[in-house]
């Protein structure tokens, strides 16, 4: 009788043992929440951001200056280039950060004849006079109301002095709000305007060393030299308007 007490007190002693050991692994194991929270926070930081706030000029700054900017302001919730650089010099308004891969989007229209540009990859130095000697550029312009010639690479959404828009392109009539999208991935390049594909090319192949090495660039030698740098909005002389300025780094 004693023997079969002995062995009901044992088996006890095991089972509780056992629990123990199962409530102590089940609280120190993630539960589903904790990894989907975990995963959800990893994510956040492929999430768009806000470059403008709708308000303020925080987060911004003019290109080789420090203190306050006097030819941007912000106007009915867009950031407005008010045009005082008449030489394309002085006047540009940069990122205080910088990136490297990303997917810049932002919405834009201008006055008549305004001629303006979103850059990328920008550095900062006393030895540049404006951010396009380092920076590729995505054209912002009044195609049909500019005052002068323009050649196809001039024209609203081409690559600056590089690679002119496609067939695709759809431009708004002035006064109206466009929708642009620039995409930088380790160097394959798409310009997007209003919803449409139009710009395309890889910063490696031959055809965009061949073009680089030909055209206006030749002499600028540290033109899209930089993975990394600023983003910049030119001040070309003439009035443009800035909104919705989000950016994701991938």
């Amino acid at each position: 009788m004693s023997l079969f007490v002995l062995a009901l007190a044992a088996a006890g002693c095991n089972q509780n043992a056992k629990t123990e050991t199962a409530t102590t692994n089940e609280a120190s194991a993630p539960s589903d929440s904790a990894a989907t929270d975990s995963a959800g926070t990893a994510s956040a930081s492929n999430q768009a951001v806000d470059l403008f706030d709708g308000k303020t000029l925080a987060g911004w700054h003019g290109y080789n200056k420090t203190g306050e900017v006097k030819n941007w302001t912000v106007m009915d919730g867009a950031l407005v280039c008010l045009g005082a650089a008449k030489d394309a010099h002085g006047g540009d308004l940069v990122s205080d950060k910088q990136y490297s891969n990303f997917e810049l989007t932002w919405d834009w229209k201008v006055d008549k004849g305004s001629n303006s540009g979103v850059m990328y990859h920008v550095i900062e130095d006393k030895k540049y006079q404006a951010p396009y000697e380092t920076g590729p550029e995505y054209q912002v312009m009044d195609d049909i109301g500019f005052p002068e010639k323009l050649e196809n690479w001039q024209l609203a959404g081409a690559d600056y002095a590089m690679f002119p828009a496609n067939e695709k392109k759809k431009l708004k009539p002035v006064g109206e709000w466009n929708s642009s999208k620039i995409i930088y991935n380790n160097g394959h390049v798409e310009h997007w305007l209003n919803d449409e594909k139009i710009v395309e090319f890889d910063r490696n192949s031959e055809a965009w060393k061949k073009q680089r090495a030909e055209g206006k660039w030749k002499d600028y030698p540290d033109y899209a030299k930089a993975n990394t740098g600023y983003i910049a909005l030119q001040d070309h002389g003439n009035k443009a308007y800035y909104k919705n300025i989000e950016i994701k780094e991938l």
